[in-house]
């Protein structure tokens, strides 16, 4: 009887060795491939996957799934017979693609597992872009690669500087002069001259030390190829300045003002077009020393009324007034209206004015 046994334990794992060899067996003659460093100019890049069907049954790639920037050109369509072979051919575009990638790339079949996993991996060198690529607007015959720039948190007192880079469309020199440029920014061209087909630098330095201003500030200055204006001529720019409160001792904080709100929004409900929504926001200086209120800036729509004063003396309560016109609007409305200060702790405070109009 134990000779019986000990045969039937020989046999299992033959059988489950057999059935695991049946039907087909998909296997790569490799799983990755590194293309190296390729141009992108050089167009599309690919790579031929060979399969063979290991297996005793027919072996039938079904599909191929790939990922971002790469595509499965072309399989072998046609089942592959035991000890067959295929192709699963991978291309990647590096069009718009700079730089290492790597791309997983699966093949699923009718043999287990259903999906093998390829990769490919590689550098791509990017191309000289054209002039007309790098400077999409143009003033006249002057491209410029950027009409917007920002310069985002700047101090009270300090000067920043960054610039923005153009270039000379034309066949005959271009000088590039400036109007309409505020007291607090300065704006040069570098070369001040520039040559047909060249490329220079328009340099802006903003000097808070020249502008009574908080918050966002926005500013627009002409740009006038060889003095002619033209359509659309402005390039913006624009600043978050704040107060600097990071040179406060500990005692020179405890001594700060503080600006405390009753209530920091407000829902006025459901009311019909073109109702004048106004709401009163009561608040109330909790610090040690004057509180200065250095500006109010309301969101579009909404408009906000001086408050009752200026400078609030510690214990003392003030309020403001928002007034929303809701004539033109429908639907769900959120207007703000921020608050800036010489509290330390909370030097920009934003004000919600929120509700439906509903459309007559």
């Amino acid at each position: 009887m134990k000779r019986i046994v000990f045969f039937l334990g020989l046999l299992v794992p033959c059988a489950i060795l057999n059935a695991q060899e049946s039907g087909p067996v998909m296997k790569f003659l490799k799983t990755s491939h590194d293309f190296g460093t390729i141009k992108e100019e050089g167009g599309k890049a690919a790579v031929d996957f060979e399969v063979t069907n290991t297996g005793n049954a027919p072996l039938i790639i079904t599909r191929v799934q790939t990922s971002c920037g790469c595509t499965a050109s072309f399989w072998t369509k046609e089942p592959i017979a035991p000890n067959g072979k295929g192709i699963v051919s991978i291309t990647y575009d590096p069009t718009n693609r700079p730089g290492e990638f790597s791309q997983l790339v699966t093949v699923f079949s009718n043999a287990l597992p259903t999906g093998l996993a390829l990769s490919i991996t590689g550098t791509v060198i990017p191309r000289t872009k054209t002039p007309e690529e790098l400077y999409r607007r143009k003033i006249g015959e002057l491209g410029i690669a950027n009409v917007h720039l920002s310069f985002n948190r700047v101090l009270i007192g300090q000067e920043v500087t960054d610039s923005i880079k153009v270039y000379n469309f034309s066949d005959k020199p271009m000088d590039v002069t400036f109007d309409r440029t505020p007291k607090h920014i300065s704006v040069s061209m570098k070369p001040s001259k520039l040559k047909p087909k060249e490329t220079g630098t328009i340099i802006v330095s903003y000097n808070t030390k020249n502008i009574n201003d908080w918050g966002f500030v926005l500013d627009r200055v002409r740009v006038m190829p060889n003095k002619e204006n033209h359509p659309n001529n402005t390039i913006s720019i624009s600043a978050n300045i704040e107060e600097d409160f990071s040179k406060l001792s500990e005692k020179e904080l405890a001594n700060a003002p503080r600006i405390e709100f009753e209530e920091i929004s407000k829902d006025f409900g459901t009311v019909d077009e073109g109702v004048v929504i106004e709401h009163k926001y009561v608040f109330t200086n909790t610090g040690n020393s004057d509180l200065i209120i250095r500006k109010i800036k309301a969101s579009c729509g909404c408009t906000t009324a001086a408050p009752d004063v200026n400078v609030v003396k510690p214990g003392q309560q003030a309020s403001l007034t928002a007034s929303f016109r809701t004539a033109g609007y429908s639907g769900r409305q959120s207007k703000s209206i921020t608050v800036i200060s010489n509290d330390p702790k909370q030097p920009s405070l934003v004000l919600r004015l929120s509700g439906t109009v509903a459309k007559k």
